[in-house]
């Protein structure tokens, strides 16, 4: 257990941005930030997912209905932000797709799906609030969640690992470009923190060898946790430390170093385990379709 290592109110007077916040790791993380004093900001692409995360969380939480992928769209709500709410001090980069395949066997719209959700989101996004920030002379903070694919790759999630890659180039690029205004730009490279529809994804088989979903191939021989990530992001999102700046943290108990943690055991699936992987991955989408209406996809 992580305990609470921070004042309730670290985050007190902060307004922070999440994209991709009505599922997974970002709703999960808007609870800390809220808890800790933060206004929250969730984006997505599904009113229903959306209204129904914010309806679950304490305090001060507003959505609105964006396509990250989408530029313009991106440009437009960030200026209602503004306008309806004031500026934002600190934006996390969460939108994300992923799933394993064969990279033969991908499509163009398969791979657009997953790497335009990373690598434009995470650019629109940013590029929405650096600008508004650089105009009003304000300071800002961008967390992006990666993994730690942007070192080593991964086989069998290329677009995934393309799209993360490069948002820690833009990382380390716009921390120096942006320093002078104050603007601080770092990255998370969590190791396996289990949600319901990311594993069924990541290990749709459930059969052990997935390096990049088994506890018992991590050094400290156990997954991460929520608290965990939380307890990183607010940091960054914090006044703790405004000199850290450019870095992309590795948070994975050691499977980097001993791994690395990548799906390079899938190697060894046949054509009828992947025939299998693929079924599952569909209805598991279909699931998510039928228990959360809207559309599925990128989150």
């Amino acid at each position: 257990m992580t305990g609470r290592p921070f004042a309730p109110d670290l985050l007190a007077g902060k307004r922070i941005l999440i994209t991709g916040g009505g599922t997974g790791l970002g709703r999960a993380v808007a609870r800390h930030l809220v808890e800790h004093g933060a206004q929250v900001h969730l984006w997505g692409r599904r009113p229903a997912v959306l209204d129904e995360a914010a309806a679950s969380l304490p305090g001060s939480v507003h959505t609105q209905v964006v396509d990250v992928r989408d530029g313009e769209r991106v440009d437009e709500a960030m200026g209602e932000l503004w306008d309806e709410h004031g500026p934002l001090t600190g934006v996390l980069n969460n939108a994300a797709a992923n799933f394993i395949a064969p990279t033969e066997s991908l499509s163009p719209r398969a791979f657009d799906a997953v790497s335009g959700t990373v690598m434009k989101g995470s650019f629109h996004t940013t590029h929405g609030a650096g600008r508004r920030w650089i105009a009003a002379r304000l300071p800002g903070s961008v967390v992006s969640t990666l993994t730690t694919w942007v070192w080593t790759g991964s086989a069998y999630v290329v677009p995934s690992a393309m799209g993360k890659a490069a948002v820690h180039a833009m990382t380390m690029s716009l921390a120096v470009e942006w320093a002078r205004h104050g603007i601080r730009l770092n990255a998370v490279a969590p190791g396996p923190i289990p949600t319901e529809y990311a594993w069924q994804m990541l290990n749709p088989t459930g059969k052990s060898g997935v390096g990049a979903t088994q506890a018992d191939q991590i050094p400290m021989g156990r997954m991460g946790t929520v608290e965990e990530l939380a307890n990183l992001t607010m940091f960054l999102l914090s006044d703790a430390c405004p000199y850290l700046t450019g870095q992309t943290i590795a948070m994975d108990g050691g499977q980097m170093l001993a791994g690395p943690g990548t799906f390079a055991g899938l190697a060894e699936m046949t054509d009828q385990d992947w025939a299998d992987a693929r079924a599952k991955s569909e209805a598991a989408t279909a699931a998510s379709k039928a228990q959360r209406g809207g559309l599925g996809g990128p989150h």
